[in-house]
């Protein structure tokens, strides 16, 4: 069983900066490509950042220069640090890995259940 935790939400005054983790947990042979995804309310579900293995990112562009997305490939964590928030940047944020597991044939997409970013004065 794969599970993905997300952690570090919560409430920022704009200007504000917050550090998003997510841990995945359980039977994973490797993982390729980690994403954060952001959803807000009456909106669409948008990829905000992604992260090859290797280490190539990329960014929606509403959050370019404010947003980094890394992984330490040792504990099976992705973060986003996320700086000069804004009260556009409220939304629940999602982690995505795509891995494979000792259960399952290939490569499969998981997901955490979602951590909430609040920001507001």
């Amino acid at each position: 069983q794969v599970q993905l935790v997300e952690s570090g939400g919560g409430l920022v005054e704009p200007g504000g900066s917050l550090r998003l983790s997510c841990a995945a947990s359980g039977s994973i042979v490797s993982i390729h490509a980690m994403r954060w995804w952001r959803q807000a309310p009456g909106k669409q579900r948008e990829t905000v950042a992604t992260i090859s293995s290797g280490g190539s990112t990329y960014y929606v562009d509403a959050v370019k220069g404010r947003f980094t997305i890394s992984r330490d490939n040792a504990k099976n964590t992705v973060y986003l640090q996320m700086n000069s928030l804004k009260p556009d940047d409220t939304a629940v944020y999602y982690c995505n890995a795509d891995l494979s597991a000792v259960s399952a044939i290939g490569l499969k997409g998981y997901w955490g259940p979602g951590t909430q970013v609040t920001v507001s004065s």
